[in-house]
Parts: structure tokens; sequence; C-alpha cells
């Protein structure tokens, strides 16, 4: 759609289009693609194939127990953080305004991102990635870490990484040689996780999408919503009902429409509806059970969580500088008590939510329960975020409600922290 606006926004400023009195029916088709979106047909422009075949599934093993809960990440996971960090600062926070506007990353950001390795540190060494053992911990780093460049940006770069994990951690040896040597690659394909759907409180075990058995597989009907990258993804990874239990499916692109869905947040993700109108699938489609969807919802509230707790770290890194320049009545507004014990609030409910965050993060790495932690930490980051959210605009007064400021922006972003499901998976 960006390059579609782009190609006739340079046409309505062409000579001979105002010559001929053009421009204006132009203008307004450009206004209308604005406004409404799209609805397209999936991006099918690869297939996907396995070259070899694996004797069995490769999954990477839990850490093992390491005594006192420490938060200090090793240095490897330091140096990920750095990294990452480095491209979030330099990269995406400059990007994210027009993104935004545009309702698009852009194509350029997201190939450094597949650069710096995203995807491949959740998959085994045996299939091409980087993985040694479960780095859930490492997941949430680099989440955290993109997100206080942009949340929009974050979930835009870190989609592809939701179906790959997913691969890992509940594909079959056949999934596994199928699809995830394009993640480990040169040219990592747009893909995405569809859990949610739109209907007010959406309950992720009751979904209104169903598949049914065929002779030859499955066929799925439904409409997701919400899904990053939508228009551009050739594989995405849909929930479905099945014999009355929520499963995942793997879909290719083929076949499946979209349609264009900006929201008031995330909308540098370049969100969209997936719509499923009869499309088939073979029995070779059905990625786990109803355990993997269980867990499959719950890493992905965690990684909701890291970007909540990274979007929340912007908001604090830019109100203090703000609150300690602005001057008013002669002083900086940070001498009133009002705003400090305002800012004070937002760095303590900060580090609660990182704490929890990244608990039920060692918990899932280590192998060990995790539910609990898991909905303490989107309790909090729900919660806490979008009151974050909320102060930092409040905080800088007139110049919070303007988009000058990019406050405003991670305010709407922080919204989506207690409403989404899937699109991202840790």
């Amino acid at each position: 759609m960006g390059i579609a606006l782009a190609v006739l926004n340079r046409i309505a400023g062409a000579r001979i289009v105002q010559r001929l009195g053009l421009n204006k029916p132009i203008e307004r088709g450009v206004y209308q693609a604005t406004r409404t979106g799209f609805r397209t047909f999936g991006a099918a422009t690869r297939t996907f194939q396995a070259a070899t075949r694996l004797g069995k599934p490769a999954r990477l093993e839990p850490v093992g127990e390491r005594g006192l809960f420490d938060l200090t990440p090793d240095d490897e996971q330091q140096m990920i953080r750095d990294t990452v960090a480095e491209f979030a600062t330099e990269r995406l926070r400059p990007a994210a305004a027009d993104a935004d506007t545009a309702c698009t990353p852009p194509a350029e950001l997201l190939a450094t991102a597949a650069e710096l390795g995203v995807t491949m540190i959740g998959v085994p060494e045996s299939l091409g990635g980087v993985g040694t053992e479960r780095s859930t911990v490492s997941g949430v780093l680099i989440a955290e870490a993109l997100a206080h460049g942009d949340m929009g940006l974050a979930v835009a770069c870190l989609a592809p990484s939701a179906v790959s994990n997913a691969l890992v951690l509940w594909g079959d040896a056949d999934q596994q040689a199928t699809y995830l040597p394009s993640f480990v690659g040169d040219n990592v394909p747009a893909a995405a996780l569809a859990i949610l759907e739109p209907k007010p409180l959406f309950d992720p075990f009751a979904l209104a999408t169903k598949a049914t058995r065929t002779p030859r597989g499955y066929r799925l009907d439904g409409v997701k919503s919400l899904v990053p990258r939508a228009a551009d993804a050739e594989l995405f990874v849909v929930a479905a009902m099945l014999d009355g239990s929520p499963t995942l499916f793997i879909v290719e692109s083929s076949g499946v429409l979209i349609e264009a869905e900006p929201a008031m947040g995330l909308r540098a993700a370049g969100m969209g509806r997936l719509v499923l109108d009869g499309v088939t699938v073979p029995r070779s489609a059905l990625l786990g059970d109803k355990a993997s969807y269980v867990e499959c919802v719950r890493l992905s509230r965690l990684g909701w969580c890291a970007l909540a707790v990274g979007t929340a770290q912007a908001v604090l890194d830019y109100v203090i500088p703000y609150v300690n320049e602005r001057v008013a009545f002669g002083e900086p507004v940070s001498h009133r008590q009002g705003v400090a014990f305002r800012v004070a609030d937002i760095s303590i409910e900060l580090e609660g939510m990182r704490l929890l965050t990244y608990r039920a993060a060692a918990r899932a790495e280590q192998g060990k329960p995790y539910a609990r932690d898991v909905a303490l930490a989107r309790k909090l980051c729900a919660d806490k975020g979008m009151t974050i959210g909320s102060d930092g605009v409040q905080l800088l007064g007139g110049h919070g409600f303007v988009k000058e400021h990019p406050v405003e922006r991670w305010y709407r972003d922080l919204r989506a922290i207690g409403l989404m499901e899937g699109a991202v998976l840790l």
C-alpha cells in the first residue's frame, strides 16, 4: 500500500496531470486508499518445500537450573541486547513517525532486522540457526530493546520469528524441513502468527474461526484481526477450533484474502485482516495439539509484556529530560511535587513490569511451570503500561497531544498490550 500511495502521490504532482485537470480525482484516490485501505490476495511469492528430510524434529533443550534468581544478562545476552538497542535507536526511532503515518514498515529496516539474525536465535544449530538451548530470556531482551525504538516497528521485525519459533517448538520433522530453512537464509519470508479475531471481549480459547476435516486435510473459515505485515506475509500460523479444541495450522498465503486494518496503535506494523473463506490445507498443516496452543498463547503474552516494558522505558527516558528542561513560572516543572511524584511512579511501576516479565521468561526458559507468572506479568503490563503512556502524555502538557513528540504514539501503542493475542512469540 505504501508503494502504491507513493506512486499516486508522484502522479498527482506531475505537471501534465495538473494541465489536464486530473489531479483532483487522483488526490481523491489517494485519500480513499489511505482511509479505507485495500483488499487483496495473499502474497504468494515463493514455494516452500523440503530440500532434505529430517529423521526427527529438532528441539531446543531447556536451560539448566541457575540457582538464585538473577536479572543480570550474561555476556552473550548483553552483546545481543546492545546490538539490537543500537539498531532500535539509530534506525527504528527516526523512521517510526513516517511508518506510523504510512501504516507500513520500511522494507530496508525489515531487511536489516533479518540480517541481525532475529529469527535465527530460536532456531537450532542443526537446522541452520544459532540456538543451542531455549532462549526465552534473550527473546524478551530483544523485544524490549526493539520496542524502546518503536513498538509498531518492533512487532513488524519480530513477526517472522513468531512463526519460526512455533515451528521449532511444535513442528514435526517434515514441517521443520519444509519451512525453517527459509528463516535462516538471506531472504527471510514475511510471516505472522494469527490468533486475534475482530470481536469484543475476545477469548483465545473460544475461537470463531473453524477448521473442518476434509478427505485430504482441513477447511478453514473465519477472520483474523490485527495481523502484522499481513499484505506481505507468505506464511501464517493460524489458530482455529478443530473438534471443539483450539489448534494451530500452517497456512501458506495463496488462496487467502487480506484486508487493510489500520488501528489506533501499532500502525507501523502494517496490520491487516486475514480472511479465510473455505481455505483448504493438507493434513500436514496441523501444528502441535491443544497443549501446544495453550503454550503458544502464554509465550505470545510474554512477548507483549516485553514490548510494553521497552515502550514504557522509552516514555520514562523521554519525560525525565523534558520535565527537567521545561521551565514554567521561573523554575523547571520537575520542581513541582505533582510532576516529580508522577515520574517516580512511572519508574516504580516499570521496574515491577520488568521484574515480573523477566521472572516469567526465566521460568519458561528453564522448563518450569510459568502460567501464573505470565498471567501476573500480563495483568501488570496491560494496566500499568497504559497508565504510563497516559502519564507520559500528561507530563508534556499540550506537547503530549501533538505528533511533534513521540509520547502520543507510545500512548496509542501501549493500549494494545491488554487486547493483543498472537503476532509475537518468544
